[in-house]
């Protein structure tokens, strides 16, 4: 199928030249490469043994200008004529619009090109074309030669879709273009009808704000309570199913802030580490359930006796019958003088 770039603005077509072997499918190409202005073709590739019988394809690329403002591009093919390489011959024969048949007018070669025509049919079904859908063109080549068949006798046996039809001699160059210009034609015309239409430019990112290809009418903000209209349109979300609430409560009665546990996860959830501390912040102490905590006897031997226990008969220590703490002595000078501090030292107090 004809392939359109509308970004490059391009149009590629493919054509390939089909037919038996010895036939003249190469020499066509060359003498095209030939003739045809090096602006506007490609390399030749040719892929051939020491027999001069293409192995593989020729490709030439021809640019012949702008058609509708498309540059149309042609790529020529052909197609080795051996029978064993109808691998070859098949793999070439993708994607193609257009075809050439190549025909050898000797009476010797007729055999041989009722199977290449049959064979160009059978490799077109595999890829699910139909060659009453192509453009194609027959090309009784070698008309040069003596003895050669009578275009009537040809086209009563290869001719029978009544394809348009070329007597060629690829070797001296007779009836080469004609043809070329016969199939491009053709395919352009066949473009024509099956090319899809332009697509149409891109949006800009302001016409694609809105939903709606009309104009987007303007947001107006809705007196309390009362429902825009886009609210009203809008679908409202589906009522949630509440989530269980957990709080703590003290002696006092005061209940601390609750906390929202996730959905699913009420019954045995083990809150995260860093939890506890939330928990520990958000409760309440009241002054009925304070209580002091009492040290046990070693810690209060290690702070140096300091604390007066109470005495027996239940009577609450007082400031008068607890013991002074000592203090450190001060720090002395080697030399019996008090050692003066650091701030003192550094603002001259003495």
């Amino acid at each position: 199928m004809v392939s359109i770039n509308y970004s490059s603005r391009e149009v590629c077509c493919k054509i390939v030249y089909y037919g038996p072997g010895l036939s003249g499918k190469t020499t066509n190409l060359q003498y095209v490469h030939a003739k045809v202005p090096g602006n506007t073709r490609g390399e030749l590739i040719s892929l051939a043994t020491e027999a001069d019988r293409t192995l593989y394809f020729d490709f030439l690329p021809i640019n012949i200008g702008t058609i509708n403002g498309f540059a149309a591009k042609f790529q020529l093919y052909t197609v080795p004529g051996q029978v064993y390489y109808n691998a070859t011959r098949k793999l070439v024969l993708r994607g193609v619009d257009g075809i050439v048949f190549v025909a050898d007018s000797q009476p010797d070669k007729l055999d041989e090109n009722i199977e290449s025509l049959v064979n160009l049919e059978e490799n077109l079904v595999e890829y699910g074309y139909d060659i009453d859908d192509l453009p194609v063109v027959i090309q009784y080549n070698k008309r040069d030669l003596p003895g050669v068949m009578p275009v009537q006798e040809l086209n009563a046996r290869l001719n029978r879709k009544g394809w348009p039809t070329f007597e060629a001699s690829a070797t001296v160059g007779n009836g080469v273009f004609g043809t070329l210009k016969l199939i491009i034609k053709l395919v352009l015309d066949k473009a024509k009808q099956t090319s899809a239409p332009e697509p149409p430019p891109v949006a800009s990112p302001k016409e694609t704000v809105g939903i709606s290809s009309g104009p987007v009418a303007p947001v107006t903000a809705a007196p309390t309570g009362t429902v825009s209209p886009a609210a009203a349109a809008s679908p409202s979300p589906e009522p949630q199913p509440p989530a269980e609430v957990v709080g703590d409560k003290d002696e006092s009665g005061t209940v601390s802030p609750p906390q929202v546990m996730p959905e699913g996860q009420a019954d045995g959830y083990r809150p995260y580490p860093g939890e506890r501390q939330v928990e520990s912040a958000s409760k309440k102490i009241s002054t009925s359930s304070f209580a002091p905590t009492r040290k046990n006897e070693s810690e209060e031997a290690a702070l140096g006796k300091n604390v007066v226990k109470p005495e027996d008969d239940g009577q609450e220590a007082t400031p008068s019958r607890m013991s002074t703490p000592t203090m450190a002595p001060p720090l002395r000078h080697r030399g019996g003088t008090r050692k003066r501090g650091f701030f003192k030292r550094l603002f001259g107090v003495r």
